[in-house]
């Protein structure tokens, strides 16, 4: 008997696949090509305090491998997430996790005791935003400051909360380390690496914000690495993420160390991914006669 279910901080998902946030909105654009019941999260794009307007055009660029955005954490803001999405994905049967985002410990601490009182099963605290009051360095490259956000937002938390590492960091397991100590309930990795692209052509950057977040396949390699070294540094579960575009590749995560994963770029060209990737990992699992997904997690050492 197969079971894919899997617990993540007491939050039970029907499977171990859910959607890296910025990439599938909030569900609504993908529920034509996407059974979000067939999913066992939706992790939603980053939501603020108030509507963030994002960067300027272009902001989006292809690259090998992958893509670079700097689209800034385009949002509608708090109050009509509420009211819009919030509703729309509760018709479906699967767990939505909020991503949250701000520009200084007060502004997450707002969004999240917002959601205190909303049906939402778990909050993923984005913390690559660069902190405006310590001059831009983002929270998850201070092991300090991300340890203290941690701290904060669980004053104000009633669902779990999930502490995104940023990969731009000398030690990612340090980072790790910190937001345990803060008391998070789950950590998922690896946000974005910072690139750059020029166009040979208009001798330009190719996006306005001159750097962009690369994700994708070619980011995998170094996605699964950190995984597995977070994986041995800590003892909170890890939602891996970082290039997956296949069952193999999220199969890999889970073996490496993560409990669930996030797809993200993939879902730009594949939209029906997500369901794919669910049904390979049970297929494997028949395979080679694992009965639970946590038989796999960290089984290669």
């Amino acid at each position: 008997m197969i079971d894919t279910r899997v617990k993540i901080a007491g939050v039970e998902w029907k499977n171990p696949v859910t959607t890296a946030s910025g990439t599938f909105g909030s569900g609504a654009e993908f529920a034509e090509f996407v059974d979000l019941n067939q999913i066992g999260a939706v992790t939603t794009k980053g939501v603020a305090n108030i509507p963030w307007a994002g960067n300027p055009t272009p902001r989006v660029a292809e690259v090998y491998g992958g893509m670079m955005n700097a689209v800034g954490l385009q949002n509608p803001g708090i109050d009509l997430f509420c009211k819009r999405d919030i509703p729309f994905l509760r018709q479906y049967d699967t767990k939505i996790i909020v991503n949250v985002c701000g520009k200084s410990t007060e502004d997450y601490c707002e969004v999240v005791e917002r959601l205190a009182n909303e049906d939402v099963d778990m909050l993923e605290i984005n913390i690559s935003c660069p902190n405006v009051k310590e001059g831009g360095i983002a929270f998850g490259q201070n092991p300090k400051a991300a340890e203290a956000i941690t701290r904060e937002v669980k004053k104000y938390a009633k669902q779990p909360i999930i502490m995104k590492l940023s990969p731009n960091v000398t030690d990612i397991t340090e980072m790790a380390r910190a937001v345990e100590a803060g008391g998070a309930d789950a950590v998922s990795l690896i946000n974005t690496l910072t690139g750059m692209k020029i166009d040979i052509h208009r001798r330009a950057f190719a996006l306005a914000n001159k750097t962009g977040g690369v994700s994708g396949p070619a980011i995998h390699p170094i996605a699964v690495r950190m995984v597995y070294q977070v994986a041995n540094a800590i003892s909170l579960p890890i939602i891996g993420m970082g290039g997956i575009a296949s069952a193999d590749d999220a199969i890999e995560m889970i073996l490496a160390g993560a409990s669930a994963v996030s797809v993200g770029t993939a879902n730009f060209y594949n939209p029906g991914v997500t369901m794919e990737i669910a049904e390979g990992i049970r297929r494997y699992m028949e395979t080679y006669g694992f009965e639970k997904v946590e038989d796999m997690v960290g089984l290669v050492k």
